[in-house]
Formats: structure tokens, C-alpha cells, sequence
């Protein structure tokens, strides 16, 4: 018994250390610090369930007022998008906490809408000049493809000339060189520099210096003109873009960094966003919902300016949950094997360990994204059972490892009576690589025919391939023959592994991880025999 409790003394301190490593606080680069508020702030004040895509959704002035009394000591200015939903009580109430607005003009494809928007804000203009700093006219409109940009050159000349405030137009900044007639619209040029989203993803230990190049870059092209960084940002949660990574660190340096380049380059800008806003998920997935300095629910800052930021806030927990996992799956390697576990050879209990390091490793982190990937009541189902196969799985596995239970095929789960196992953990065992099997191809096929909002479930998968692949390599396989069904899952997980690399490219070191969990889950299902008949 030395051996197994060696091992298991190590296993936990593997994990412990890994969460420890996990969690530490990553301090920002130095220098990328701004020494006062910020110049503005992109604000909407829609929370949980509450979404603009709901035209019935109106937002109460106390939610309005609470949210405004959080942002006042950040910035000077809030910048908003339209005026429905109850939007329009916000330069009222931002009169009262000594921030100014600059005030967005929703426009679509939609004519009657955009008439009512229009006059709308202009009466609301006109009533809070005071407040009010400007009015942007139209938010990408031109990317969507909404309007034409003759049609929204006259819609901005037309508020201009009924408003006291400067008047401009908000595009990615692409689509400003693409329109430059547009400019003599303007009063300023209002660009997106979204390093995230570019189409050549921007890592974010280079966005500032990208933002920064674009803005020169278009002042090159508009000589003279006031250029206002109308959004710049970064994600904390989400998939990467080859080697953009949404994390919490990630969004301090870049949010920082910029910042500290526009003081210096004296260039203005405003941050993406307020205020984290679960509704963009609909549209653009997790890392839609989590742009926002302040969270969603708790409402309170990320992280604070010039300090060190954790990516794992929650390691310690996360940490237990790893250590309790480790000691779940020795204990089930123990019981399986009953009297035998003193004759179980040294490779059995190192398959036993790395089991154990896996899981323990990966658990909490799959809780993690479990927490913020989750959308709907399907995405809470499907997040229930990643959990559920990060912590189970690996149990199994080490009971199949003690038992010397062979590596079970589908059938012994749900193929006929006589072909089901009669061992518990055999039975225990195909059930679960059935469900594994079934969540990496969905996930598979997903990546390859939708993937441009879809997440990386890297961990979870990878928690529940280890164990099965290691069985397939420590115990001898069933007699028998490869079954079709397996087969078939692992020539479909190869092929996707492959897409999925090539097309993410290797920089993503999710994708990457992920497509490697794929060939290892196809590799383990070809090592499967089912016996004949």
C-alpha cells in the first residue's frame, strides 16, 4: 500500500499546486496605468433577463440611477445607443451625478422606427443640451448592412442642423476608409477598434499598440479631424480567436494599456463598456455578455487599476473540489480492486494517478466555465452534464483501472440484454463513453459547420477521454470486433480535429487543446471490441 498512498500524496499536491500557480494575481505591464477617469464609457442598463431584442422591456429610473452612481466616480461621461426601453431617462438622471452623455441614434432597416428614433432624439437633445455632448447618428449601421451610406449621410445632416451638439457617425474603422464622402457629414469621426474582433484577431499583449497604429492610420486619411475610439475593449470571458484570449488579466492590460496611450498620444476614447450585458450572448455567444468593467449581477468592478488581477478569483475553491476529486478516485480504484489492490502492478496505479492529476485539475475549471458558458435552459442541461462527466468520469475510470474491467463498447450500455455488461463498472463505464462519445461530436460538428460564437468545453472533454484512454492502454481490450458505431464517432472526431486546428489555426491554444481531446477520444473508441453477434 506505500505505493498508492505515495501517489496519492502526490496527485493532491499536483493539484493544489496547479490552482495555486492558476490563481496567483498576473500584475500588469508596467506603465500601462492611467492617472485619471476615464473619457467616456459605452452604458446600457439592461441586467439578467432584461434585453433590447424584447421591445416590450422597460428599464425603471432607480436601476438607471443606482447604475450612474457606480459609474460617476470612473468616468466623465457615458456614451448610449438609442432611446428606447427607457433610455431616454438617462440624460436626467445622469444631470444629477455630473455626467455628461453622449447620446446614441438608433438606426436600421427599419424606416418608421428610424423616423421616430430621430425626432425622438432630437426633442430629447434639445432638452438637455446642458448634458448632452454630442449625438451619434447610427451604430454600424453600414456593417449590418442597414442602410446605404448616402441615406445615412442625409439622415446626419439632418440631425445637425436641428441639434446644438456635435453630430457624428459610429462605424468599425474599416468602414470610415471604405466611406470617406461620409466625413463631410460629420462634425467628428467616431471609429470601432475592437483588437478582439478584428479580422485578424489581435493578441491582447499588442492591442494597444494596434489601437493606437489605427488611429493614426485614420488621422492620416482625415487630416484635421477630431477622431474619437468610439469602442475599445476586450472580452473577460469566452473562446479565443487564435490568439486573442478573453481573460480577466487580459482585459485590465489592454483597458490600461490603451488608455495609458491615448493620455500620452492625446487621442480620446471610450471604453466597451459599463457594465457587463448578458442579452448579447443571444447573438454572439459567452464572450458577448462579458465586456462590460463592472459585472453583471453584483455590479462591481473587475479589477482595479494598477493592481495585480486573478483569472481564477475562486482557485481556492476550486482547488478543494481538486483535492476532494483526487481522493474520491483512489478511494474508487481501492474498492474496485477489494482484496486485489496489493497485486495491482505499478502501471495500473500511475494510469490510477494521472486520472487522478487530471480530473482534480480540470474539475474546478470546468466549473468555472460551466458558470459563464451555460445559456438557456438547454446550455444549463448540457453545462450540468460537462460537470457531471468531469467529476464522474474519472472516478469510473479508476474503477475500471482497479477492477481490470476491459474497455467497454456502446453495446454494453445500449445494446441488447446479452450484450449489456454484468459487471456494474463495466455497465457504469460504456454509459459514460457513450455520453462522452455523444458530447464530443456534437461539440465536433458544431466547431466545424457554426463555430465562429461556440466555446471550447476543453476541459470537461478532457476530463472524460483520460480515464477511458488509459484503460484502453493499461488493461487488455475485450475479444472481439471494432464496432461500427465507434468507428464511425472516431472517424468523425479525427476529421473535426483536424478542421477545427487548421481552421482556428494553432495560435488557439484552446482549439488546440480541444482537437487533441478529439483524436484521443477516437483513438480510445478504436481500441473498443465488441464481441461478435
Amino acid at each position: 500500500m506505500r505505493l498508492p498512498v505515495s501517489l496519492f500524496v502526490i496527485a493532491a499536491a499536483l493539484v493544489a499546486g496547479f490552482w495555486w500557480g492558476l490563481g496567483r494575481p498576473v500584475p500588469v505591464a508596467a506603465g500601462a496605468v492611467p492617472d485619471r477617469k476615464l473619457e467616456c464609457v459605452s452604458y446600457s442598463p439592461f441586467r439578467g433577463a432584461q434585453s433590447p431584442l424584447d421591445l416590450s422591456v422597460r428599464v425603471d429610473a432607480r436601476q438607471i440611477e443606482e447604475d450612474l452612481a457606480r459609474l460617476a466616480p470612473l468616468t466623465r461621461c457615458i456614451r448610449t445607443y438609442s432611446i428606447q426601453h427607457g433610455l431616454d431617462q438617462i440624460p436626467a438622471i445622469a444631470e444629477r451625478h455630473g455626467l455628461k452623455v453622449l447620446q446614441g441614434l438608433w438606426l436600421s432597416s427599419q424606416r418608421e422606427r428610424n423616423r421616430a428614433e430621430i425626432a425622438g432624439t432630437i426633442a430629447l437633445v434639445r432638452r438637455h443640451p446642458g448634458v448632452v455632448s454630442g449625438v451619434v447618428v447610427g451604430n454600424e449601421v453600414l456593417l449590418r448592412g442597414e442602410l446605404s451610406a448616402v441615406d445615412l449621410g442625409a439622415i446626419i445632416r439632418e440631425v445637425k442642423a436641428a441639434v446644438p451638439v456635435p453630430v457624428t457617425y459610429a462605424d468599425v474603422w474599416e468602414f470610415w476608409l471604405r466611406n470617406r464622402d461620409l466625413a463631410a457629414a460629420a462634425d467628428f469621426i467616431t471609429i470601432h477598434i475592437l483588437p478582439y474582433w478584428e479580422d485578424i484577431p489581435i493578441p491582447a499583449a499588442e492591442s494597444g499598440a494596434h489601437v493606437e497604429a489605427i488611429v493614426k492610420k485614420v488621422a492620416a486619411v482625415f487630416p484635421g479631424r477630431d477622431i474619437l475610439v468610439g469602442e475599445v475593449g476586450w472580452p473577460s470571458h469566452g473562446r479565443m480567436r487564435e490568439g486573442a484570449l478573453p481573460s480577466l488579466s487580459n482585459q485590465a492590460l489592454v483597458v490600461q494599456d490603451v488608455l495609458a496611450r491615448a493620455q500620452q498620444g492625446g487621442f480620446r476614447v471610450n471604453v466597451i463598456e459599463a457594465f457587463d450585458q448578458p442579452w448579447k450572448r443571444i447573438l454572439e455567444g459567452t464572450v458577448g455578455g462579458h465586456w462590460g468593467l463592472l459585472t453583471d449581477q453584483g455590479r462591481t468592478p473587475k479589477f482595479a487599476v494598477g493592481e495585480p488581477v486573478s483569472d481564477h478569483p475562486a482557485w481556492l475553491a476550486q482547488a478543494a473540489l481538486g483535492v476532494a476529486l483526487v481522493v474520491a478516485v483512489f478511494a474508487a480504484a481501492l474498492l474496485a480492486a477489494g482484496s486485489g489492490r496489493t497485486k495491482l502492478p505499478v502501471p495500473v496505479w500511475g494510469a490510477v494517478a494521472v486520472v487522478a492529476v487530471t480530473g482534480g485539475a480540470l474539475a474546478g475549471l470546468t466549473a468555472e466555465k460551466v458558470a459563464v458558458e451555460s445559456l438557456g435552459w438547454g446550455g444549463l442541461v448540457r453545462g450540468a452534464v460537462l460537470m457531471g462527466v468531469a467529476i464522474v468520469a474519472p472516478v469510473v475510470g479508476a474503477a475500471l483501472l482497479g477492477r481490470g474491467t476491459p474497455l467497454p463498447g456502446f453495446s454494453a450500455a445500449i445494446g441488447g440484454r446479452d450484450d449489456r455488461a454484468a459487471d456494474w463498472a463495466g455497465r457504469a463505464g460504456a454509459w459514460l463513453l457513450v455520453v462522452v462519445a455523444v458530447l464530443a461530436v456534437q461539440t465536433a460538428l458544431g466547431l466545424v459547420f457554426d463555430p465562429r460564437y461556440r466555446d471550447f468545453p476543453f476541459a470537461a472533454l478532457t476530463a472524460g477521454v483520460v480515464p477511458f484512454l488509459l484503460v484502453g492502454l493499461v488493461r487488455a481490450c475485450g475479444v472481439g470486433v471494432r464496432g461500427a458505431a465507434e468507428t464511425v464517432a472516431a472517424a468523425v472526431l479525427g476529421l473535426s480535429a483536424v478542421f477545427v486546428l487548421l481552421n482556428e489555426t494553432p495560435a488557439n491554444w484552446q482549439a488546440a487543446w480541444l482537437a487533441a481531446a478529439f483524436v484521443a477520444l477516437a483513438l480510445t473508441l478504436l481500441r473498443v471490441r465488441v464481441a461478435p453477434g
